[in-house]
């Protein structure tokens, strides 16, 4: 198995790329590779590559990807010393349930008004109005 490249370059979070997504999630502590990072640079640019011009979808799948990957870590505690091993995940997870939300309502699509595909509206002005009554 090929080991993945841990790089992070402060400077680029400008432009929308590897690095300024490594920025909103948090995970910049690179210098331990795998041992500190929770992404490598190949899995953030798949995601980038997934979903091109979509920013905000290449971040939720980023998202669900770490809390999938962090969900079955547990707390530890052994005598004075306590570890919060699954703190991390549960802020991703609070960052992916807000984000979902955000996402889904920006994908709401709103019908155009007039005529549709299948044709004209199926409700028209005076659509209950009894022409035989008035015409006597």
């Amino acid at each position: 198995m090929s080991k993945g490249a841990y790089t992070y370059e402060p400077g680029n979070i400008t432009e929308y790329g590897k690095d300024r997504m490594r920025f909103e999630l948090g995970d910049t502590m690179v210098e331990g590779l795998a041992d500190t990072t929770a992404l490598t640079d190949e899995e953030i640019q798949a995601a980038i590559d997934a979903y091109p011009n979509k920013w905000k979808r290449a971040k939720l799948m980023l998202l669900e990807s770490l809390c999938r990957r962090f969900a079955y870590e547990v707390n530890t505690k052994t005598g004075p010393l306590s570890l919060d091993m699954n703190g991390r995940a549960k802020l991703w997870k609070e960052d992916y349930d807000k984000l979902k939300k955000e996402v889904q309502a920006e994908s709401v699509s709103v019908p155009r008004f007039g005529n549709g595909v299948d044709g004209p509206p199926y409700f028209h002005t005076g659509m209950h109005e009894n022409k035989r009554v008035w015409n006597g």
